[in-house]
């Protein structure tokens, strides 16, 4: 196991080390935000788990979610893999940005239905990552090879914190298997610069992330994978904790401690909060976001909420949590788990609004 160095002195490193891997990493600045609004937000879902052929428009609480747009081509359809990629587009009367939230498990089949949504990777302000999971990043290399000349010369990549650089395993111990690791050293030759959102940040002006997520509730991180600390050859990560494992090089669970999540606030409807995976739970999630924010009414949750796996119990108290937040509407995605769907449903009738690969969800006016 590489030697690890602390977390100022990996990033003084860094900072002077043009010929790094590093060297295109820039830190947020931990300062409060001034939280922007947005008159209207529009979610075209690139990718999802599943797709329903029978998907029909909706409406929850104002919230309007249309079907995917007809296919000229009967040979071709959307794929569907495990995974997630959203494309947001937002207004603020004439100003209008773009963001690119998680990129899927694929490039094939992430590229393919951009192509088939009409998806226009020369609108994009900004891009996304969530968090160190392969079914968040995969497809990013390969979107690049394929757009990078489209986006603009200085788009920036925030990646929450940088543990989402750590090198990632599946599995238990004794019989571990690779789930890889986000890679700078191809982000820098392909002349991306990369924002570590250790702490709230905006993002092309009219998003925010929350930056690391405060664990603050009941919740905990539900069994998924395991992380290694350490740089080797220019890949992994330094992260600014450490326990006596991480210290020794042993391989870890995953607590993802610099997953993050981003926000829009709508104007005169609340906080969009879009969790992607939502690992350090729903709840916690949504109190960072209003405190970091400093608005209190949540018009919306939306994305993976990694409830899938959970045990009834846990999945009643988190739900009994929400209740009390009571969000305008709620659409589950990724992995938030056939169980939490039914489960919501119960316990907050008429909030619950579907989602599928391909949909557009439009929030605001």
């Amino acid at each position: 196991m590489p030697k690890l160095i602390d977390r100022r002195g990996f990033l003084r490193t860094s900072a002077v080390a043009a010929a790094s891997p590093f060297m295109c990493v820039e830190p947020a600045r931990a300062a409060p935000i001034e939280t922007p609004t947005v008159d209207r937000l529009s979610i075209r879902v690139i990718l999802d788990g599943a797709a329903n052929s029978f998907y029909r428009p909706a409406e929850v609480a104002g919230v309007k979610s249309e079907r995917p747009p007809a296919n000229a081509d009967y040979r071709r359809a959307l794929h569907n893999e495990w995974g997630l990629s959203l494309f947001l587009e937002s207004t603020r009367a004439s100003d209008a940005r773009v963001i690119m939230l998680d990129f899927g498990y694929t490039p094939e089949t992430l590229l393919n239905n951009i192509e088939l949504l009409g998806v226009d990777p020369k609108k994009i302000d900004a891009m996304v990552v969530s968090h160190g999971h392969y079914d968040h990043f995969g497809g990013l290399l390969g979107f690049l090879d394929k757009f990078r000349s489209a986006l603009p010369a200085d788009v920036k990549l925030y990646t929450g914190g940088e543990d989402n650089f750590c090198h990632r395993w599946q599995g238990a111990p004794g019989s571990f298997s690779d789930f890889g690791a986000l890679d700078r050293r191809a982000l820098v030759a392909r002349q991306v610069s990369t924002v570590l959102t250790e702490a709230p940040v905006v993002v092309a002006g009219h998003a925010f992330t929350t930056g690391p997520i405060k664990r603050a509730s009941s919740e905990k991180v539900l069994p998924n994978t395991n992380v290694e600390f350490g740089v080797k050859d220019g890949l992994g990560c330094n992260a600014a904790h450490y326990t006596p494992a991480e210290l020794q090089g042993k391989i870890v669970p995953d607590e993802h401690l610099h997953e993050h999540a981003t926000c829009f606030n709508i104007r005169d409807k609340g906080l969009v909060v879009i969790t992607s995976c939502g690992h350090a739970g729903i709840i916690n999630t949504i109190r960072t976001a209003q405190e970091v924010s400093g608005v209190r009414k949540i018009h919306a949750l939306v994305g993976g909420f990694h409830l899938g796996p959970a045990p009834e119990p846990y999945l009643n108290d988190v739900l009994a949590q929400l209740k009390e937040i009571n969000p305008d509407v709620v659409i589950p995605m990724h992995c938030s788990g056939q169980n939490f769907a039914d489960a919501m449903a119960k316990t907050m009738p008429g909030k619950l609004l579907a989602s599928t690969t391909g949909a557009r969800l439009t929030f605001g006016a």
